[in-house]
């Protein structure tokens, strides 16, 4: 199963760390973006340079994080940009977690997951689009518009990871309501997430239906810990939005397993701060992130 793969990579490499390629042109040193005039250009340069950052990690960390609106500003040139990323990422043996963030009712959500994690049909059969092996999900519409990626999950042995806890600073706007039963809304999306992943616990104790949950928020990652014991974290926040090891531990189990961290512009925008070439600035960056981890968390060890 494929969360357990991932684990056993984690614990492998002793790097519980995903790399977001949430790759802006700005980002790109400037020779990189000298006489950029066009989508298409853009999306040369950008997939460049991906692929030089993937080069430079894709040893040392287990995953990548694709965000797909930097690439879908490009238009159609960025699409293939983001189709291209995720296939390379994956050709160099990492896990790709395409992060963005689908829902609609069944039929709309079906042809969402299919683009992503199954396959389209065709006259002649079906193909596989982007292949990537989890997808971000937004859950807020409920169980109709979730069921058809749970169902390309079973069939094709892909994950989700559902929005439960962002890291945005307004998230409890909403997250935090209380409901009339006494839970919060985040725990109570938790639960649900928690329950559609029953079918889906690999050899680890995991499911691999996830939850999005922030490291800006360690209180509420300490509640649903443990309250989701069965539910793998994708944790945005480290780094650039404010969050750090010590704030992300609740995120984790005893083993120190339960979650990856996502660290986009600390990595891609490493050498900007530090001098070097971007690609060894951003394996450093990596290699710097994973002794954080690790200095918290201590030895991972699969269950």
């Amino acid at each position: 199963m494929i969360i357990d793969r991932l684990i056993e990579k984690i614990v492998a490499m002793q790097n519980p760390t995903c790399v977001g390629l949430d790759t802006q042109l700005s980002y790109l040193p400037e020779e990189m973006r000298a006489g950029v005039a066009t989508c298409e250009q853009a999306a040369d340069a950008i997939l460049a340079f991906n692929k030089d950052i993937v080069d430079s990690v894709c040893d040392i960390v287990p995953a990548v994080k694709v965000q797909i609106a930097y690439y879908e500003q490009y238009g159609a040139a960025g699409m293939r940009a983001f189709l291209d990323t995720v296939a390379y990422a994956k050709d160099r043996g990492l896990f790709v977690i395409a992060d963005c963030k689908r829902n609609d009712i069944g039929s709309t959500a079906a042809r969402y997951s299919a683009a992503y994690l199954g396959e389209t049909a065709l006259e002649g059969g079906t193909m596989s689009v982007a292949g990537c092996d989890f997808l971000t999900v937004n859950a807020y519409l409920g169980t109709d518009g979730v069921q058809p990626f749970l169902d390309d999950c079973k069939q094709y042995d892909r994950g989700l990871f559902i929005l439960v806890k962002t890291s945005n600073p307004s998230s409890g706007e909403l997250q935090d309501l209380k409901l009339a039963d006494g839970r919060c809304v985040y725990e109570c999306m938790g639960d649900m997430v928690e329950g559609w992943g029953a079918d889906l616990v690999g050899a680890h104790g995991y499911s691999a239906v996830g939850a999005v949950v922030g490291a800006t928020h360690p209180e509420q990652a300490a509640i649903l810990r443990k309250r989701l014991p069965h539910t793998f974290f994708l944790i945005p926040g480290y780094g650039a939005q404010g969050g750090n090891a010590q704030m992300l531990k609740n995120c984790f189990d005893r083993s120190g397993l339960g979650g990856i961290v996502n660290n986009s512009r600390g990595i891609l925008c490493a050498y900007q701060k530090k001098g070097g070439t971007y690609a060894g600035a951003a394996r450093a960056a990596c290699l710097e992130m994973q002794a954080d981890l690790a200095s918290v968390l201590g030895e991972i060890c699969a269950k």
